[in-house]
């Protein structure tokens, strides 16, 4: 992972899309500072289009979507899509799986969510839990004292034994039924919604991140950035970013949308 001041000018100048994860990465413990707020605003004025790719709920998507100065948002890790059209007051929304197989998993998920709970003293049932659609979120360390690390693989360890996918991301352990992830949604987000293939033009995009469940996303953007507490994850992620930023969560998320800007202005300058 290189510092993010690093990423060449030309790169830099050249992206046209940022997707970003929220908690820690956005956020910074546990609260949304001005700046990283600010950068969002900066980032669209700039003409470069912002997707928040996270693990929270339906609910706060919602608003997110709505309130905040986004193309959209990924939400509960790629089960779904939420994009806001100003002009037509509607909201675009679409689903890895459809209403009834969403609802049959969830029936399936009280049965792993028992089991955590009964295994893994000190877990609790994330309390965003009544506004999710698709998946089960289990704290760790947001709303309970954070449990030892091997505690927190244990847990993942037991949605997979139960047939479930299940990621760990800096506050939760997220799992569900399906084959989709944070990647796939983001490309049918952007393909929709964006008009771009991620596939063609992935070096037009940078992704930002903090830890293992935006490990597809590191993998894939060859730009993508972590923010500094993501090396305390540091070779426990099946990908890591290209970048790392000096500060943690939206402090360090600053230090990329200033690159990208300033990158921005030095070339236009030069023209």
């Amino acid at each position: 992972m290189r510092p993010v001041a690093d990423m060449p000018i030309e790169t830099a100048a050249g992206v046209t899309v940022l997707f970003a994860d929220i908690d820690d990465t956005l956020t910074h413990e546990g609260r949304l500072p001005a700046c990283a707020y600010e950068a969002l605003e900066a980032l669209a004025r700039a003409g470069i289009a912002v997707a928040p790719i996270t693990g929270r709920p339906a609910g706060w998507c919602d608003m997110i979507a709505r309130m905040w100065p986004v193309a959209g948002v990924v939400g509960e890790n790629g089960a779904f899509y939420f994009s806001y059209d100003e002009a037509a007051r509607k909201m675009r929304r679409s689903f890895a799986i459809d209403a009834e197989i969403r609802a049959k998993d969830r029936e399936r998920l009280k049965a792993v969510r028992e089991r955590i709970l009964r295994e893994v003293p000190g877990a609790a049932v994330s309390a965003d839990q009544l506004y999710r659609e698709a998946d089960l979120a289990i704290d760790f360390c947001e709303d309970v004292p954070p449990l030892p690390k091997a505690e927190v693989v244990r847990i993942r360890e037991i949605f997979e034994e139960e047939g479930a996918v299940a990621k760990i991301s800096s506050i939760h352990v997220n799992g569900w039924f399906g084959r989709y992830d944070k990647l796939t949604m983001s490309r049918r987000f952007a393909a929709d919604i964006l008009a771009i293939d991620i596939d063609r033009d992935r070096d037009k995009i940078v992704f930002v991140g903090d830890s293992p469940n935006d490990a597809p996303m590191f993998g894939f953007f060859p730009n993508a950035c972590g923010v500094a507490n993501v090396l305390a994850f540091r070779g426990e992620m099946e990908a890591e970013p290209a970048y790392v930023t000096k500060r943690e969560g939206g402090f360090g998320f600053v230090e990329v949308a200033d690159r990208l800007l300033s990158a921005r202005a030095a070339k236009a300058g030069a023209a």
